[in-house]
């Protein structure tokens, strides 16, 4: 199905017909009355059943809204533009929101690219650019719209790792949020396009594992932070270390052997690395 243009009139002109068949309905009764004319009498019947008719043609179409019609059966066409318009009579008429739609998915549980259980939802925001695909095409566009919104999700969640730990992806779901609901979107667009829907926008709203993984992977995480923490402490203690000894070098303030060295760079390492406070020992030499 193919959105198609509705023949229309002005509701007003529409209008005007309507009053003159009334006023033609009033003389023909009149006459019948008063003359006892049975031709009259038959032109009050037939114009008050085009009378009937053809108020049955007239459609008032709100802003950002369309109406479909068909006639017993028959595709005519689609009317978007607002206002008040008279068109073919005795139709069937579809009311098709186009106005911006969102809704939160529920929250799935799915593995991810690694098997890992994890659970994410999304937003979906879309909005219908072809009324009659949404009303012909699918049975109700807006369960459509959910359920291959969930189908699209699963399938994007279970390509990519939950955190990429090792670096071996080059995107993950939590690190690369924007990414991941670019394609997303694009994912969903190819599944909605039979329904006649454009997706504006699809970003994920809530991720995290599964609960009975949750535990174990915080405690992943929170290592992996202690050792990233520890190995910058590490490079500075050492770069400092360096500076230490070459400066001490540089202005002949001691005279350092490898094996003084080798002392004094196991105490600068350990007096920067270690967790707890240091107590410093001064040697004043001998009393003696």
């Amino acid at each position: 199905m193919k959105e198609k243009e509705m023949l229309r009139w002005n509701g007003f002109v529409g209008l005007l017909f309507v009053i003159v068949l009334a006023v033609g309905i009033v003389f023909s009764v009149r006459s019948f009355v008063v003359a006892s004319n049975p031709v009259a009498f038959v032109l009050a019947i037939v114009l008050f059943l085009v009378f009937l008719v053809v108020l049955t043609g007239f459609t008032i179409i709100q802003p950002n809204q369309s109406k479909v019609f068909t006639l017993f059966g028959n595709y005519l066409g689609v009317i978007k533009k607002e206002g008040f318009w008279f068109t073919v009579p005795l139709t069937s008429r579809r009311t098709v929101s186009l106005r911006v739609i969102n809704f939160n998915s529920d929250k799935l549980k799915v593995n991810d690219l690694e098997g890992n259980p994890i659970e994410i939802a999304a937003v979906v925001v879309y909005k219908v650019f072809d009324s009659a695909k949404a009303v012909f095409d699918v049975e109700d566009y807006k369960e459509f719209v959910h359920t291959q919104s969930e189908t699209g999700l699963r399938h994007i969640a279970s390509q990519y790792p939950y955190d990429n730990f090792n670096n071996d992806y080059e995107i993950s779901l939590r690190q690369h949020s924007d990414e991941v609901g670019d394609v997303l979107t694009q994912d969903l667009q190819k599944r909605l396009q039979v329904a006649g829907v454009e997706i504006i926008e699809a970003r994920i709203m809530h991720l995290a594992y599964s609960s009975e993984i949750a535990h174990s992977m915080l405690q992943r995480q929170q290592a992996r932070a202690v050792l990233a923490a520890r190995k910058v402490i590490v490079d500075g203690a050492v770069s400092m270390v360096k500076s230490a000894i070459e400066q001490l070098s540089q202005e002949q303030i001691v005279e350092l052997d490898e094996e003084k060295k080798a002392q004094m760079v196991n105490n600068l390492m350990v007096a920067l690395v270690s967790e707890k406070g240091n107590q410093p020992i001064i040697n004043t030499g001998s009393i003696y």
